[in-house]
């Protein structure tokens, strides 16, 4: 494709929200802007984006639209879960759908208001995380997003409740684009759910970023739930920022979805600092899930773990690629890092690619990745002891990713991954 013929598809592909209107203007969005001028979207000779294409993407025509239709937001809350909530459809927040208790320790606003009530706050922290002057998505989010959450928890704060943000797309072919904003202040310890999810079977595309600031010795948890319908396409990308002595976990879910590709970058700034990235992923038919992740280890003393596992199915494919990368400063680095795989069918593809980058000398590093198809002479020994086939390949899946749910921590949510893993495969669990 020719410089010219890129250039003419990303002016399509902006044209659609020049005229949406967006978030009220911040330095970031000026810069992303500016940025998108110079910027083209990926094709294949793009190394971070050599196995996924983003052809249909980006031709499609998209529009920015608000939904403001009734909604049952029953099949999209989670049962159980005593959660502060709020609710985008299409990008844009929905007053009538969210509910939070007003809390004087912790500030949950719609981002469009909290840019003029909490402007400094914001002015702060948005923009500062998420690179929008090298990645294009980002930057066509940073630019044009019209709506998002904003979370800001004060120093030496416990918040009991978790905060839930109910994502959906509503339509057909339209692009929906939250920003989301959470800031943990000192010694601060909070909870989110970020859960994704369709209204139909619209072709739509969900081009997300999260931006995290995790402060000193603040603990945050994040379970993130992708399940949307089999013909949308979702890009994430969560940009984390650790303080000392922090903690920062994180639990990606991806469900469904033509394709999806999740950006998971941390950098760990500061010394004595944890983070925890767990994923498990399910593609079928011919669905395409990416998981890039990049851990910035800067400061020493410090300690990542990394876990993702995929199953994969019919003729569906499966990225990994994770990259821990270890300065020189950063000496007594401890950094874990696994991707396991089962591919169910011969026509289901995998391209795993672990790294490490280390420059210190005083570290104890890993990384590792394995591949393979469902594990035949284990099926047989489990029917020879009575179990029905069917029972004994919903067993052996479920042992296979059980290390991956243990770190979801809250009942309601792992109840609520366990449902749509049966409504996966049709299991009972």
């Amino acid at each position: 494709m020719s410089a010219t013929a890129v250039l003419s598809t990303k002016d399509k592909f902006i044209a659609c929200l020049e005229a949406s209107g967006r978030v009220a203007s911040h330095p970031a969005a000026k810069e992303a802007s500016a940025a998108l001028n110079t910027l083209e979207f990926p094709t294949s000779k793009t190394e971070r984006w050599k196995y996924t294409r983003t052809n249909k993407i980006v031709k499609t025509d998209f529009t920015v639209q608000k939904s403001t239709q009734a909604i049952d937001l029953e099949p999209y809350e989670i049962e159980g879960l005593d959660a502060d909530t709020l609710v985008f459809v299409n990008g844009y927040y929905r007053n009538d759908l969210s509910s939070f208790k007003p809390n004087d320790n912790v500030i949950v606003a719609p981002l469009s208001e909290a840019l003029s009530s909490q402007a400094s706050i914001v002015q702060q922290y948005m923009g500062r995380m998420a690179n929008h002057n090298t990645e294009i998505f980002t930057a066509i989010n940073t630019a044009y997003a019209v709506d998002g959450g904003f979370i800001y928890v004060k120093d030496n704060t416990i918040v009991e409740r978790p905060i839930h943000l109910i994502n959906l797309t509503d339509g057909n072919n339209v692009l929906a684009q939250p920003r989301h904003l959470i800031v943990a202040g000192k010694s601060s310890k909070v909870d989110f759910v970020a859960t994704y999810g369709s209204i139909g079977n619209g072709a739509n595309l969900h081009n997300v970023v999260t931006e995290v600031w995790v402060g000193e010795n603040a603990h945050v948890h994040l379970d993130k739930l992708q399940y949307e319908s089999e013909d949308a396409y979702h890009i994430a990308t969560d940009q984390v920022y650790q303080e000392s002595n922090s903690t920062f976990t994180i639990n990606t879910i991806t469900v469904n979805g033509a394709l999806v590709r999740n950006n998971l970058n941390i950098v760990v700034d500061a010394t004595n600092c944890t983070s925890n990235l767990y994923g498990l992923y399910m593609p079928t038919d011919k669905q395409h899930v990416d998981n890039h992740t990049f851990v910035d280890h800067k400061k020493p003393h410090c300690e990542s773990n990394e876990l993702y596992k995929g199953i994969i199915n019919d003729a569906a494919t499966g990225v990994f690629n994770g990259k821990v990368f270890v300065r020189q400063d950063a000496q007594k680095t401890n950094a874990f890092q696994s991707n396991a795989n089962i591919l169910m069918t011969d026509d289901a593809t995998i391209n795993s690619k672990p790294e490490l980058e280390i420059y210190a000398d005083d570290v104890k590093c890993s990384h590792g990745s394995t591949t393979g198809q469902f594990d035949e002479e284990a099926v047989f020994y489990l029917r020879a002891r009575g179990i029905g086939e069917d029972s004994a390949r919903k067993l052996l899946t479920y042992a296979f990713v059980v290390d991956v749910l243990d770190n979801i921590e809250n009942e309601a949510i792992r109840r609520k991954v366990d449902q749509l893993l049966e409504q996966r495969f049709n299991w009972v669990l």
